[in-house]
């Protein structure tokens, strides 16, 4: 099966080459804050939030959900496929009920390539989560928005995101 994409320069995406080989979380960001200064002008979302709830949902690149034949997935958003007519790829997610955890098979929207997925991702925050882009710089806030409107089920999700914001903002600095 075909691997996840490497997260390199490349004309849509920032200089990557000049972070460490082994530095994945800085090649990662390096990557895709091209694509997250993009979504950011569209929805007024910090950039380092985006790249933030990017890495936390695909293990800072790491974890991508790959289609079924193996290929690329793009999402690194962890956004489900409903109330999608793309294609979609089957993956076994974390979900929480009542507090506790469960495995389950969920399926996945699929984008042609990393632009695609921040683009949909910023059009997914516009139309359902208007409380975390009231939440200016606040990652707290915006981490809470997300929590509040139900896009993920883990009771330590907004605090997880808000490390992660924290860590994309020093990393920012360094990258």
């Amino acid at each position: 099966p075909a691997a996840t994409p490497p997260l390199v320069n490349s004309p849509a995406t920032g200089n990557a080459s000049a972070v460490p080989a082994n530095d994945h979380k800085g090649r990662f960001i390096s990557s895709m804050l091209p694509y997250a200064k993009q979504a950011e002008a569209a929805t007024g979302v910090p950039a380092r939030f985006i790249l933030a709830h990017a890495a936390l949902e695909s293990g800072w690149g790491q974890r991508q959900i790959q289609a079924q034949d193996g290929t690329a997935s793009y999402n690194l958003f962890g956004i489900k496929a409903t109330a999608w007519s793309g294609q979609s790829a089957a993956a076994t997610t974390t979900e929480y009920s009542q507090g506790q955890a469960a495995k389950v098979a969920q399926k996945f929207r699929v984008y042609a390539d990393y632009g695609a997925a921040f683009t949909d991702y910023a059009k997914l925050l516009q139309q359902r989560y208007g409380a975390a882009l009231a939440a200016g710089n606040d990652g707290a806030a915006f981490a809470s928005g997300l929590v509040n409107h139900g896009y993920a089920t883990d009771p330590a999700y907004a605090d997880k995101l808000g490390r992660v914001i924290a860590s994309v903002t020093a990393k920012l600095g360094q990258v």
